[in-house]
């Protein structure tokens, strides 16, 4: 169970439920299947799926939670045949143009007739929450979906006080200045992508990949007034990441030598293996972490954007 994407939250209070009692709040708003007329439906569910019945998987004093959302698949192209077609035969059979507004209810009547017969589409969102570092990690590549499981996990909590993790120095500053001096932080060094913004034009952009980031061409369009907006780098030789403007980090890759950790200790069942591979990765990025915060300024806890409320 390796996460691609991470979304960093910090708690605005220490984290202070046990396992067993963030399982039950969290089997209390178990996912449950969309009805007929469901166009979509979340709720939690085992992060071992088959394998597991626990709503919580704690290891090494980490907490593993899986929230399932369920979609129902109604394409627009579909529900706009279905309704030229019907428009048709209700123009024909009465020899009048069809208004806006019955056009619109005909187009609702559709809908609840079809929403019954659509395909649903399952997915799984994971996260872990860090006690320790105080921290909720999401595997989500965008905010969206990040905002999407914590409203699912306030509901089933009741209140949650989180803001986005966020540093005292600007990423995209510090960004191009290790990209225009070829030089990033201890610990990290410059992969071989980047995507440049214009400062004047945003809409300007140029992407690099598979270049080499100290060449002239990609400091001459610094000196024009670019910025670095995503780069590549590599943590000690451990994990390869692409890391943005807004602290998100992106295409998250554990080395071999990480992920042998995992292979040397023997598992002899998927339970296992989850949690081998859990913990291994949990304490990889808790050092990983505090170097990439360390890296940026240090920690601005003072930051305006939150997604702290409570139900």
């Amino acid at each position: 169970m390796w996460f691609k994407n991470l979304q960093l939250y910090r708690f605005t209070k220490p984290f202070e439920l046990d396992p067993e009692t963030l399982g039950k709040q969290l089997e209390e708003h178990s996912f449950v299947p969309c009805g007929s007329q469901d166009t979509t439906r979340s709720g939690w569910v085992p992060p071992l799926g088959r394998h597991g019945s626990e709503f919580v998987h704690a290891t090494s004093g980490y907490l593993m939670i899986c929230c399932k959302r369920q979609d129902k698949l109604l394409p627009a192209a579909v529900i706009n045949e279905a309704l030229e077609e019907k428009a048709l035969q209700i123009e024909e059979r009465e020899a009048r143009k069809l208004p806006a507004k019955e056009r619109r209810s005909l187009k609702d009547e559709l809908v609840f007739s079809l929403l019954p017969k659509a395909f649903a589409r399952s997915s799984l969102q994971y996260a872990y929450i860090s006690p320790h570092d105080n921290l909720l990690v999401v595997n989500a590549a965008s905010a969206k979906r990040a905002e999407e499981m914590i409203d699912s996990l306030r509901a089933a909590l009741g209140s949650l006080s989180v803001i986005p993790l966020a540093s005292n120095s600007q990423p995209i500053d510090v960004m191009t200045q290790w990209v225009n001096s070829a030089q990033p932080a201890p610990g990290f060094e410059l992969g071989e992508e980047c995507e440049l913004r214009d400062n004047a034009d945003i809409s300007s952009v140029i992407r690099c990949k598979n270049q080499n980031l100290a060449a002239a061409e990609i400091v001459n369009h610094l000196k024009t007034g670019m910025h670095v907006s995503k780069l590549a780098l590599n943590w000690q030789e451990r994990i390869e990441f692409l890391l943005d403007d807004k602290l998100i980090i992106k295409r998250l890759r554990f080395s071999e030598l990480v992920q042998e950790q995992a292979d040397e200790i023997e598992a002899g069942d998927v339970a296992t293996q989850f949690d081998v591979d859990f913990s291994i990765m949990a304490l990889e990025l808790s050092g990983f972490f505090k170097a990439v915060m360390n890296a940026l300024g240090g920690e601005n806890l003072n930051h305006p954007a939150s997604t702290d409320a409570a139900a």
